[in-house]
Parts: C-alpha cells; sequence; structure tokens
C-alpha cells in the first residue's frame, strides 16, 4: 500500500496494491498496522461502518457532526466513482475553508482519511456507485453540522450542473455563517 498526501494537513489517501488474474481482483481494504506504518492516527477506534448507493448526479454533503460526537472517516467506493470533497474547517488551521477534491474509484481502490474538522461530502459519477465508510465515533442526529455545497466563498468545481441534493442539505449554512466547533 501506498499514501499520498495531500495540501491540507492530516488528509491522507491510500492506494492499494491490487492483486488481479482472471478470476478477478484481491486487495487490502484496512489494515491498521499497514496504514498506522504510513501515517494514519493510531488512537483512532473505528465503531461504525456506513454504506450508501448513488446513482449520477447524486451529491451527498458538505458533512460533519459536532463535538464530543464528531468523526474521522476513512471513505472508499465499492462500485462506481465519485468525486470526494472535503473542507477544512478547523479554525486555526492555516488552510481553514480550503478544500481538497479526490477521485476515488472501485476500479483503482484508493481510500481516503477524513480527519476530524472537515466537512466531507462527494458527487457519483456512475451508475450504482456503492459509497463505504469507517467512523470513529456513532452517527448523532443531535450532533449533525454541514456547510452548503455550493457555497461561492468555497470554490469548489464539483464537475455537474444540476446535482440531486437532499432538502436538508440544500439548506446547510455558508462557510461565514458557520460558527465551526473545531
Amino acid at each position: 500500500m501506498q499514501v499520498q498526501t495531500h495540501a491540507l494537513p492530516g488528509l491522507l489517501e491510500f492506494i492499494p496494491r491490487l492483486f488481479g488474474d482472471p478470476r478477478g481482483v484481491f486487495y487490502e481494504t484496512y489494515s491498521a498496522r499497514v496504514m498506522q506504518g504510513l501515517g494514519l492516527p493510531a488512537d483512532i477506534d473505528w465503531v461504525q461502518d456506513n454504506q450508501s448507493k448513488s446513482q449520477p448526479g447524486v451529491l451527498r454533503g458538505l458533512h460533519f457532526q459536532l463535538p464530543p460526537h464528531a468523526q474521522a472517516k476513512l471513505v472508499r467506493v465499492a462500485q462506481g466513482r465519485v468525486l470526494d470533497v472535503v473542507v477544512d474547517i478547523r479554525r486555526d488551521s492555516p488552510t481553514y475553508g480550503q478544500h481538497a477534491t479526490v477521485e476515488l474509484s472501485a476500479e483503482k481502490g484508493n481510500i481516503l482519511f477524513v480527519p476530524v474538522g472537515f466537512a466531507h461530502g462527494f458527487v457519483a459519477l456512475e451508475e450504482d456507485t456503492l459509497f463505504l465508510y469507517k467512523c470513529s465515533n456513532y452517527y448523532a442526529p443531535s450532533a449533525e453540522g454541514g456547510l452548503m455545497w455550493n457555497d461561492p466563498a468555497l470554490g469548489i468545481d464539483w464537475n455537474i450542473e444540476n446535482p440531486l441534493v437532499s432538502p436538508k442539505d440544500a439548506i446547510l449554512p455558508t462557510l461565514a455563517n458557520l460558527n465551526s466547533p473545531f
């Protein structure tokens, strides 16, 4: 497995070694020992796994959970492709309000570590995209937070004209109106 860092501190992309033959492909999607050796924090206890299925153009995000229910995430695609987006919302960070995009695909098998203090979202790029993620804390409805996906101040190019967004995601605050808890 290889690791790639990104401009936002703490964001790590893991690229596994794929073993393919005429029967198909095998690879490890998670190895604490290997990933920690490549920079994944050792103190994370993954407590919940989630999965979503989306059609092309479905945009989910930008989400986070408020402390004390804040979550780090380890995200990947089991089928299809997504444009994954994270925004640094750590007030004291030199990259506060900046974002990073990573294309995650089942074909590549890449895995993205999203630390606590980031808003996260994605847009599905293919039919029946399966998006899977590990969370470091349990989902708490009372701790939901988010940012408006199309906030002009963020300048995110989602590479899509009219995404399908949930009513809840359509009314999230802009960065200027966010009182970040991080």
